[in-house]
């Protein structure tokens, strides 16, 4: 990079994050200093000191009065279960701030631990039965159904355990939420010496996100009365019971909410699933069995594969619907040899055959542009929108021009910069826009050498909003392969953005007035969602974007000006929406980076 591009550069940083900041960041680059970062370990030891309930607080459960006192039967299949981990699992229990439960153990072992009766006779709020043989996970579990009595059921395995303020969190939820039906939890793991890790801090409910990849877990609780509608856990899936009864459930469900605290603690021991992903490998097959089982119930036809190389994600591909048009349009000012990339990677590699490509002419000057834009033309599939409306660079403008000029039952909205890597990918994009309840679809993108420069947009970070697992390294794994995950978002970035044509006109089309260049977007996704539409990023359609080639880091002070108006319009117009926090980025998250990192300040 040119010492002019270094300068603009560390201007760019100066802006945005001020004098030490900079400073610092200067220095250690000089120095070759590298982030003396907490490891994830160090980090979620100081999370839990200052989030773990208090003993004062744990009194305060105890004592408080709920209006309402549903019962929670939590159902427990046993099978030569080990004592020291059971007599932990009933302590768990007995020590919990809310009192109204109860304990359904069914016991599927060759033969009964006699050793194991004096953590459950003579307690009435645990009932113990013996099955005489082992009728396998989903049978066990549901002999332990058949013991409840309570108005809300739990599922817990025999070796792990709960919280102590698991069930009055649940019962919170209950009283606040009408209607609740369907409960989950944010959970941890927790080795055989009680040292608890690797927290999993979940998303608000996110249907595409679960249909790829049983994110939910544990802990689950359910109203009794749903549980009856849908079923019990169905043998036919054993090893992915779980994941089955979760999508039958939510399927059905009339209010899941999540409950973003850890409440769970998921045994770490030899062969068990928590400690090693291939411990099971039949689960992992059963799961492909289980989405295809929703997607018959659901009305929707797709092949489900393997996700890469991250156990327990899969690939969804939806079948397309007829032959729907796409229009792609790609605004440009000059750049022809980015110009010129991007087009022939799209001609070349395309596999979807009904689309057209819009090149949306920006007051260029230069006159190769105009010769290459005669040269284009030849191809059918693509024609040049002259847009003449404004000498001031206008994304939004240029965008609401383009949708209004083409007759595509789909729009793309493509930077010039980008390259095509994934021959499918209209027919991945239609797949999922396809569907009446999605809005905006966005894809995976790199910078040159690889690195993620996008997997989705996450509202609140920095205080606005950006990119998600930037820089990542190609081949390296983030927080529970959440780049590799097809996931439900909030935002996905306008340089590729796909959605049906009607959505434009349903949200007024994107902002011209107060998001000419930044965070139109954002803006126009958080639009998708107030009308009840769910956004969604694709990892398995890939592109290169050569973003710091086009934009680099250059400002005018008029630029400047702009840039800092629209961030304080977007943070205007939604801040409520910032106060709460991303639904699909646990609050428990830094907002400080975009990796997912765990909030310890």
């Amino acid at each position: 990079m040119s010492l002019k591009n270094n300068f603009n550069k560390v201007k760019y940083y100066f802006r945005r994050y001020g004098f030490f900041k900079t400073l610092q960041k200067v220095l250690k680059r000089i120095l070759h200093i590298k982030e003396n970062r907490k490891t994830n370990q160090e980090q979620y030891k100081i999370w839990m000191e200052k989030n773990n309930p208090k003993q004062g607080e744990l009194e305060f459960q105890r004592n408080f009065k709920f209006e309402y006192k549903p019962k929670i039967s939590i159902v427990v299949p046993m099978y030569n279960t080990d004592e020291k981990f059971f007599k932990e699992l009933v302590e768990s229990l007995e020590k919990q701030t809310y009192s109204n439960w109860e304990l359904c153990l069914a016991d599927g072992s060759q033969e009964k631990n006699e050793n194991l009766k004096k953590y459950y006779e003579g307690n009435e709020k645990i009932k113990y039965k013996f099955l005489n043989s082992n009728k396998g996970i989903s049978e066990n579990t549901n002999e332990a159904i058949k013991l409840t009595t309570g108005d809300f059921i739990g599922f817990l395995d025999h070796d792990d355990l709960l919280s102590q303020d698991c069930l009055y969190e649940v019962a919170k939820t209950i009283n606040k939420i009408k209607n609740v039906d369907f409960i989950y939890t944010d959970e941890d793991k927790i080795d055989e010496d009680g040292e608890r890790f690797e927290p999993y801090f979940k998303p608000d409910f996110s249907p595409e996100t679960l249909e790829c990849n049983n994110y939910i877990t544990h802990f689950v609780v359910v109203k009794k009365d749903l549980l009856k509608k849908v079923g019990v856990l169905n043998s036919k899936f054993n090893g992915a019971q779980d994941f089955d009864f979760v999508l039958r459930a939510t399927e059905k469900a009339n209010k899941i909410i999540h409950i973003s605290k850890i409440l769970y603690h998921w045994r770490v021991h030899k062969s068990s699933t928590a400690n090693v992903a291939d411990a099971k490998p039949y689960a992992y097959e059963a799961g492909i069995k289980v989405i295809e089982e929703h997607l018959k119930r659901t009305g929707k036809k797709a092949e489900v594969q393997y996700g890469q190389d991250v156990p327990g994600i899969y690939k969804v591909k939806f079948e397309v619907k007829g032959n729907p048009k796409v229009s792609i349009l790609i605004p440009n000012k000059d750049n022809i040899n980015l110009l010129k990339n991007c087009i022939d990677s799209i001609v070349k590699n395309t596999s979807y055959q009904n689309y057209e490509i819009a090149i949306i002419e920006n007051n260029s000057n230069q006159k190769e542009t105009f010769e290459y834009y005669k040269e284009a033309s030849q191809n059918p599939k693509i024609k040049i929108l002259e847009y003449n409306i404004n000498k001031e660079f206008n994304y939004s403008s240029l965008i609401n021009f383009g949708v209004q000029n083409v007759d595509g039952e789909f729009i793309l909205q493509l930077n010039n910069d980008t390259k095509l890597l994934t021959k499918d990918w209209l027919e991945q994009f239609i797949g999922y826009a396809q569907n009446k309840e999605i809005g905006a679809v966005g894809a995976r993108l790199y910078y040159e050498d690889k690195t993620i420069q996008h997997a989705g947009i996450i509202v609140g970070l920095s205080g606005i909003a950006g990119n998600a697992l930037v820089n990542l390294p190609y081949g390296k794994h983030a927080y529970f392969g959440r780049e590799a995950a097809t996931r439900n978002v909030s935002a996905v970035t306008g340089a590729c953005l796909f959605c049906r044509r009607e959505l434009y006109e349903e949200v007024c089309f994107m902002d011209e007035v107060d998001f000419k260049v930044a965070f139109n977007d954002v803006d126009f996704c958080l639009k998708l969602l107030e009308k009840g539409y769910r956004n969604i990023y694709n990892p398995y359609i890939e592109l290169v974007h050569y973003e710091s080639k086009t934009r680099g880091y250059e400002y005018t002070k008029e630029q400047e000006e702009r840039f800092n108006k629209e961030c304080n319009n977007f943070k205007e117009k939604w801040k409520k929406f910032i106060e709460k926090g991303d639904p699909y980025y646990n609050k428990n998250f830094s907002l400080d980076t975009c990796n997912f990192d765990i909030n310890i300040n």
